[in-house]
């Protein structure tokens, strides 16, 4: 399998050679020259780890003991079952496709359990280090730290907006005491962490010399670790390889939905990807009419992983749009990267439906969901199902993608159901951790210095 850049310039790679890259030279996020193709026969009886390893193998046929790597991130020790992704119904057709079980109870865990395996075994092959500068809005920090912490050679820098994320979530990142973790409390929004994060990646003299890699969706091992799930789900709720499934999906950044768009490149009868935004809605917007409106800036929600402006695997997206121009695309993002509010003139591809949601929406359905089927679900998954059954249609299953466990969100979950969520056993006192963090401005420079005096 080779990559090439969605900006066009970038020479191809194999796998293990993007792997460790993050964004590719020219600028542009790597994407496979082409797409697998799904054999849905073979697949549909395979357990969890099996349809891992046959997905996978095929976007990463260049690791070594790839199988062994996949036995040693999804296990039911990390997961809580061998199901890994268990598929809950609530009335026929209606499904919730839980993805939550992980050490951070966010679906960023499927990947990223994944991906510090994948670091690990790379690195060691080729005796050398990695820093990892990352961005969070929530739940990819967490995952990504847990997944990292203690792993040799590995040293993660992780921005997040400082305030803006929900106390179990900081608490979640910054209590953790390992050395090679470093959690920098950026004031500002996500999307002022995401830039600072391009920022030292276009720096082509820094990152080689540091060695930055990337933990953030722009990893194109995470976008392939989350097709699989799709393909789970698929199988769960249908019974023959002739049935169509929609999928909802919350969505910010597009990584989650475009892994969904990966999956039906791949052959996956899917019906309908229904994108759920919450009040920044520029994703609802451009399916809803063709036009790509970034915002100045993120508003602060009660879904807080979802508060971003800019969606980074977008780009992804708009270069099959443009069939696979990278040129046309550089064009048109260069506009975009300078911050200005343009019209990129693409027309969305069929398969696609949107909508958004509020904050009393998603109190409204955390509450539905809870007295129809004695479910409680979580803001950002809340979304997406209200979304979600705005565009059910009869005779085709609706999967929900679950995003977090409830006990991410107590406050919200508090005002929707007067009670606090459930906490899984560990989690009691979360909060009352030591913390380690430090605040800085959003600015690339002092990120690389501080970068420069950890760096592994």
């Amino acid at each position: 399998m080779e990559y090439v850049s969605t900006r066009g310039e970038a020479p191809k790679k194999r796998f293990t050679e993007i792997l460790l890259e993050g964004l590719a030279a020219d600028g542009g996020l790597y994407v496979p020259a082409s797409y697998p193709k799904a054999d849905l026969e073979a697949w549909r009886a395979l357990s969890y780890r099996n349809l891992a390893f046959a997905i996978l193998s095929q976007f990463m046929d260049d690791v070594p003991d790839l199988r062994r790597l996949v036995d040693r991130s999804y296990t039911k020790a990390a997961f809580g079952s061998d199901d890994i992704t268990p598929l809950t119904t609530l009335e026929p057709g209606l499904h919730i496709l839980g993805l939550s079980n992980g050490p951070t109870l966010a679906f960023k865990d499927v990947a990223m359990q994944l991906l510090g395996n994948l670091f690990e075994q790379v690195l060691a092959r080729k005796g050398e280090s990695l820093n990892i500068l990352g961005a969070t809005s929530g739940d990819t920090g967490s995952a990504a730290e847990y997944a990292m912490r203690g792993k040799r050679g590995i040293q993660v820098f992780m921005l997040s907006p400082h305030g803006r994320m929900s106390a179990f979530q900081r608490a979640q990142m910054y209590s953790l005491q390992e050395a090679n973790i470093h959690n920098l409390a950026v004031k500002g929004v996500f999307d002022d962490c995401q830039d600072v994060v391009k920022q030292v990646n276009a720096d082509a003299a820094f990152k080689e010399q540091y060695r930055i890699g990337a933990v953030n969706s722009i990893n194109w091992a995470r976008i392939a670790a989350q097709v699989v799930y799709y393909f789970k789900g698929y199988f769960a709720a249908t019974k023959s390889d002739s049935e169509q499934v929609s999928f909802a999906v919350p969505s910010g950044n597009f990584g989650n939905i475009y892994a969904g768009y990966v999956a039906r490149e791949m052959g996956l009868p899917v019906r309908k990807l229904i994108l759920a935004s919450n009040e920044n809605d520029v994703l609802d917007e451009f399916f809803r009419t063709g036009r790509y409106r970034v915002r100045k800036t993120a508003a602060a929600t009660s879904s807080p992983s979802m508060d971003i402006s800019k969606a980074s695997n977008f780009e992804r997206y708009a270069f099959d749009l443009l069939e696979r121009d990278g040129r046309a695309l550089a064009r048109r993002w260069r506009s975009l990267d300078s911050g200005s509010e343009v019209d990129l003139s693409l027309v969305p591809r069929a398969g696609f439906a949107s909508g958004r949601s509020t904050h009393a929406d998603r109190l409204a359905t955390i509450r539905s969901i809870h007295s129809k089927y004695g479910v409680t679900i979580d803001p950002h998954t809340a979304d997406g199902v209200k979304v979600g059954l705005e565009h059910r249609e009869a005779g085709v299953p609706l999967v929900c993608m679950e995003t977090a466990l409830p006990a991410k969100f107590a406050e919200t979950i508090r005002e929707a159901l007067g009670r606090d969520p459930a906490r899984p056993a560990g989690f009691e006192k979360l909060e009352e951790l030591p913390q380690r963090f430090e605040i800085i401005e959003a600015d690339a420079e002092a990120v690389k210095r501080f970068i420069a005096g950890r760096a592994a």
